[in-house]
């Protein structure tokens, strides 16, 4: 058997297996500064499709993975602020996000969390924790967002999952290959910027020492 066609049997499998665990270790990472664009609905959407009447349960948690996962980010970013967002991300484009945080708070952390990609959610996340937006409000604003994104798209699964079912099974070995594709791009830019931040740490360290 092609080593492709292992490969996808395995994918396969291991989802499976997985299930709504897998749900929740995805929302972790996906959160993080290794993010797996559609990775987290195109598997709530596999699951709720292969188990319709679970659909209300997948929702759930997947958005408890996703909130977990955003939580992590939120308080990374109260205890980095915005001077260590600002390195990372560049100033003038985290003035924008911190003005949109500022100024609409819950409905900008809601939007944020509801939008599919290629919206970025974490930069929202790490603004509100560096702004020290309420813990409370960030919390229920995601939480809201998340639900009403994983709830719509694994209910619309459970009704049509038959025929996503079928598309999965008719393309899988393309999609796999675009899902390889966006995980190994994920973690090159997530190396990329962790090699720019253990730069900028160590351009700071002889300034502080010559001070």
């Amino acid at each position: 058997m092609p080593v492709a066609d292992l490969l996808m049997i395995s994918g396969w499998t291991l989802v499976q297996r997985l299930g709504a665990f897998g749900l929740i270790l995805l929302g972790i990472v996906d959160a993080s500064f290794i993010p797996t664009p559609g990775s987290m609905d195109a598997l709530t959407i596999v699951l709720a499709a292969a188990h319709p009447s679970w659909w209300p349960y997948y929702a759930l948690m997947a958005t408890a993975g996703a909130v977990i996962g955003a939580w992590l980010m939120f308080r990374i970013g109260r205890k980095g602020g915005k001077e260590g967002l600002e390195k990372r991300f560049g100033k003038p484009k985290m003035q924008r996000v911190y003005d949109r945080v500022e100024k609409y708070g819950f409905a900008t952390v809601f939007i944020s969390a509801i939008l599919p990609p290629p919206i970025p959610t974490v930069p929202f996340v790490l603004a509100a924790g560096a702004l020290k937006y309420s813990r409370s409000k960030f919390v229920g604003a995601f939480t809201l967002g998340r639900i009403l994104r994983y709830g719509i798209e694994a209910y619309a699964a459970s009704i049509y999952g038959r025929q996503i079912v079928g598309f999965l099974t008719r393309y899988q070995r393309p999609l796999i290959w675009i899902f390889v594709v966006l995980m190994v791009g994920g973690v090159i830019a997530g190396l990329i910027l962790w090699q720019k931040q253990r730069r900028n740490s160590a351009s700071r360290e002889p300034s502080k020492l010559a001070a």
